[in-house]
């Protein structure tokens, strides 16, 4: 069986989806809706814009949903048996799957891009990985942290979490887990506590956005970051998708579900080959393939 997963946050890079735009008539008439859609020209960002440039909240979640999204529309025999994403990446597997249409998928991700900048504006805050520590142990020191906000937000593979929290709440934490064994803390560059309690602004903003928002039961199950669990279930589907932006990605466990169900092969679709790798940690007999 072959499930499809798609990226998050983090896998932009200067001039995705050019190629696409310059090769595929189809691919190039969707870049030119989403430019449409958003009201700026994102395709120019995303072919000659700068690192920088991609980094901002609201041009790295289109851009990432757009290039994965519009190249599993290129795949003539695009039969997922399952599909799953990571973060920002569930929006663009709901689309490729046929819970969503290409429009609705793009407006919910930009609005929930400019959510959680709002949301990051208003709580400054950071997120950390920790590398070579138990889940459990590095769920229980956070909560340890009980004057600030830190929470384990990414369950990425076996030794490598993401917390997220306060600036304050994540060096505590940051500590205490380099005391418990932890090989290394690496704070990383982005804009907020993403996946955390502190995101919870923009949980609200966006629930009303996808609760007004049309779906459809997908073509196979999804595997939700919430709980890892598959379902075709609308309400669910919506449920988990307004869940997630406090709650964290519980990607390990989604790939070890998904491989339990019969899924052989894991083909990621979007820029990039993070999930490519994180598989390959978490289910060592899977086939990884890139889009």
């Amino acid at each position: 069986m072959t499930a499809y997963v798609f990226p998050g946050q983090g896998s932009q890079f200067s001039g995705m989806g050019k190629e696409l735009y310059e090769n595929n008539a189809a691919a190039r008439t969707l870049f030119e809706k989403a430019n449409e859609i958003l009201g700026f020209e994102i395709t120019k960002v995303m072919f000659e814009g700068s690192d920088e440039a991609l980094k901002q909240t609201n041009v790295t979640q289109p851009a990432i949903f757009l290039h994965s999204v519009i190249l599993a529309s290129t795949i003539a025999d695009f039969h997922p048996n399952m599909v799953a994403g990571h973060s920002l990446g569930e929006f663009s597997a709901l689309v490729a799957a046929g819970a969503l249409s290409f429009e609705d998928g793009l407006r919910l991700v930009a609005q929930r891009a400019a959510a959680m900048q709002r949301a990051c504006e208003l709580n400054p805050s950071t997120m950390a990985a920790v590398l070579g520590l138990d889940d459990d142990k590095i769920e229980e020191i956070c909560a340890s942290v009980a004057e600030e906000v830190v929470v384990a937000a990414n369950f990425n593979c076996p030794g490598q979490v993401v917390i997220s929290g306060s600036h304050e709440g994540v060096r505590l934490a940051g500590e205490k887990l380099k005391e418990a064994g932890a090989k290394r803390v690496l704070p990383l560059p982005v804009g907020g506590a993403f996946h955390s309690p502190l995101m919870e602004p923009a949980r609200e903003e966006l629930a009303a956005a996808i609760e007004n928002t049309a779906f459809s039961a997908p073509k196979c199950p999804i595997y939700q970051n919430v709980n890892a669990q598959a379902t075709t279930d609308v309400a669910t589907i919506k449920a988990n998708l307004i869940a997630q932006l406090t709650a964290p990605v519980r990607w390990t466990q989604s790939v070890r579900n998904m491989t339990t169900d019969g899924a052989a092969t894991f083909v990621e679709c979007g820029p990039g080959k993070v999930l490519q790798g994180l598989v390959k940690k978490i289910s060592p007999e899977a086939t990884t393939a890139g889009v």
